[in-house]
């Protein structure tokens, strides 16, 4: 039975993706901001229903307009995002998410649905309005901004599990991979946020295996300066789960990085790294020849017993599990891959 990684803490690691974090778009006409004051006022559900109704007009410029100033709404006030989802506005928005080849629509559109994901009433309504495969799509071929809040979005439409199988099966996983490897500073957070939630669904670690995950993950847990390296080995604790995670870690160059880890790394990172190098050691001699031909033992030992005094056992008693694996000699029915 492999030991799995399960840290309470781990989300704090991660990119928050509480709201859209993009700069503001244009501003907005003196109309525009005439009508957002009177939105606070007791017509608030009255201009709300005339943005839903300018989101079927047949200007690109009137649905442009009424996407920025739901997303506007919708950014920070609870109250709006519950009463812009009743008067109707989701499937509109899915509906040009999907049928739209403006970039700067799309990536309004992308934007405003993350705001209003994030009211919980609001979720099973996205998901069920078809969402999930053009914000994937979005996550492809969007603007950069678009792509890193397509990625948000869809970290806040997967809280069950039949909706992470859901976008894996849509094609998400190789886009936030690419996102992963490629994005700048916000759009690597948002992706690896991304991947570590969806991924805890056994099909989605094989598909970003598949992708290439592990070779993107070894590199950011390689960069020990960067701010990348503590969710790039929570993504790793995760995909490790499966054989295939397991196999490309190690033919990624993953062992020797994550000793350096143990030995140079936060207290955090260790104490993951130390939770991965577990997992692949317990059920194969082999990853346990190439750990400990890494000069892994010493700094596990000097791990161990910097955890003497630590609040919690499970970091020293994961690293002492790992030291008296290393120190087995072979078996004769242990040298499997697996």
């Amino acid at each position: 039975m492999l030991t799995t990684v399960n840290n309470d803490n781990s989300f704090s690691a991660f990119s928050d993706c509480n709201s859209d974090r993009s700069a503001e778009f244009s501003t907005p006409s003196s109309e525009s901001r005439r009508l957002l004051i009177a939105c606070a006022a007791d017509n608030s559900d009255e201009f709300i229903r005339h943005l839903v109704l300018n989101l079927h007009s047949c200007s690109i410029e009137d649905q442009k307009q009424a996407t920025m100033e739901i997303r506007l709404l919708a950014k920070n006030k609870e109250e709006n995002r519950v009463r812009i989802a009743k008067a109707g506005a989701i499937k509109p928005l899915v509906s040009l998410l999907s049928s739209s080849s403006d970039l700067q629509l799309q990536e309004y559109v992308v934007t405003a649905i993350l705001n209003l994901s994030l009211c919980d009433e609001n979720k099973d309504l996205i998901n069920s309005s078809g969402a999930t495969k053009p914000l994937v799509g979005a996550l492809e071929t969007g603007t950069p901004t678009a792509k890193e809040n397509a990625a948000c979005a869809l970290l806040r439409l997967s809280r069950r599990e039949e909706d992470k199988i859901a976008i894996g099966r849509a094609g998400a996983i190789p886009p936030l991979v690419k996102l992963l490897e490629g994005g700048g500073l916000r759009g690597k957070k948002d992706a690896a946020t991304a991947l570590y939630a969806v991924c805890s669904v056994k099909e989605n670690k094989v598909r970003a295996v598949r992708a290439g995950v592990m070779r993107a993950l070894v590199e950011l847990m390689a960069d020990l300066g960067s701010s990348m390296v503590d969710k790039a080995v929570y993504v790793v604790s995760v995909v490790v789960g499966v054989v295939e995670g397991r196999a490309a870690l190690v033919d990624e160059g993953g062992i020797p990085v994550l000793v350096e880890i143990v030995e140079v790394g936060t207290q955090r990172q260790k104490e993951i790294a130390v939770g991965v190098l577990l997992q692949i050691c317990e059920e194969s001699w082999v990853y346990r020849t190439m750990v400990a031909r890494e000069g892994a033992i010493p700094p596990l030992v000097a791990f161990s017993q910097s955890q003497s005094h630590s609040h919690s056992n499970r970091p020293r008693h994961k690293a002492e599990k790992l030291i008296e694996l290393l120190r087995q000699p072979r078996s004769g029915n242990g040298a499997g891959r697996s």
